[in-house]
């Protein structure tokens, strides 16, 4: 039987509470005691930048002190990754990491500053966000298997669109183009938010986008969504199939999102912050939120988020190195 998200959250946060040790609580009072910065890896407007002001907001009520939102777009996100690798170890700067931050970038880029694995320390997963293929309405095919027809007749033509070289959008598409045998052209922006307005504009015609940031254009018919990147079909496009239902079996690409501070952190600190977490996503406004938004709340511990990141990484690693794909 499947376990609620209520109870999900109840026990992983009673057994957070059960497992501090005395000295690690020790080490976080006083936290905090100053306004707190949460970095975006990306330009306002995406998914993640919603994603950090929706939890920003409640973790300012929860811990009593001011949370600035500071978003630092660009290089994938490294740019904002390195700012935080780098930062004291205080719990006074957070990282809104990703999939793409911490497990892809690591095997894309050659010559990245830190280390996405070893320079952070996790405090734990916040969301999972389900991916939309969506194209725009100057594409004349109505599934996939029309858009695969479409772009064999016209290889290297079609442009689509990401959020920068080793993004979760990049990635989507080389996999797609792999598995699909055609051949598109890349066009990277800094963010999220201007791939999907790239497309809006028409400037590019497809692009791999996750489900909150690409809803209300899709129901206002600027853009169509051709599949469900997950294993079974989304509670918000009941009627739209996944890409494995689409001729593409094992095309699956959920995208994650969680809260990381830099290597070094106090556990008492990275314990304060998961539990207002934890208590923030239990929250039914919250969840309601989250659910408008497309987004499913998988909180774990600090322990299992790190798991989870090395876990990605081997396995995202694999798809890179077979597509040749690298950056500096």
């Amino acid at each position: 039987m499947k376990r609620s998200v209520q109870g999900i959250l109840a026990a992983a946060l009673c057994a957070v509470s059960a497992l501090a040790a005395p000295g690690a609580a020790r080490s976080a009072d006083g936290y905090p005691s100053k306004p707190i910065r949460i970095v975006i890896p990306f330009a306002p407007g995406g998914t993640v930048d919603i994603l950090g002001r929706v939890l920003g907001e409640s973790l300012a009520a929860k811990l009593g002190q001011p949370v600035v939102i500071d978003n630092r777009p660009g290089a994938g996100g490294n740019i904002a990754a390195a700012l935080v690798a780098r930062a004291d170890p205080d719990g006074y700067t957070l990282f809104l990491g990703s999939m793409g931050t911490q497990s892809m970038n690591g095997s894309i880029y050659s010559k990245l500053t830190f280390d996405p694995i070893k320079d952070f320390a996790p405090v734990t997963r916040l969301v999972n966000s389900a991916n939309l293929l969506v194209v725009h309405s100057s594409i004349k095919a109505g599934s996939v298997k029309e858009l695969i027809e479409y772009l064999k007749a016209r290889p290297g033509q079609i442009n689509y669109a990401s959020a920068g070289i080793g993004s979760f959008n990049h990635i989507s598409a080389v996999l797609f183009e792999m598995m699909a045998g055609v051949k598109m052209t890349h066009v990277p922006y800094k963010s999220g938010g201007q791939a999907l307005n790239s497309v809006l504009a028409g400037e590019t015609q497809l692009v791999f986008q996750t489900i909150p940031a690409a809803v209300p254009y899709i129901q206002s018919g600027r853009l169509r969504a051709l599949a469900v990147c997950s294993e079974s079909r989304h509670p918000l496009f009941p009627d739209l199939p996944t890409a494995s239902e689409s001729g593409l079996p094992g095309f699956e690409i959920n995208t994650w999102y969680g809260m990381l501070v830099p290597a070094g952190t106090p556990r008492g600190v990275i314990d304060r912050l998961h539990d207002a977490l934890l208590q923030i996503l239990q929250e039914p406004g919250t969840q309601r939120r989250l659910a408008e938004l497309g987004l499913d709340a998988a909180p774990d511990t600090p322990d299992e988020f790190a798991a989870l990141i090395r876990a990605d990484a081997v396995k995202w690693g694999k798809v890179i190195k077979t597509a040749g794909l690298e950056a500096e």
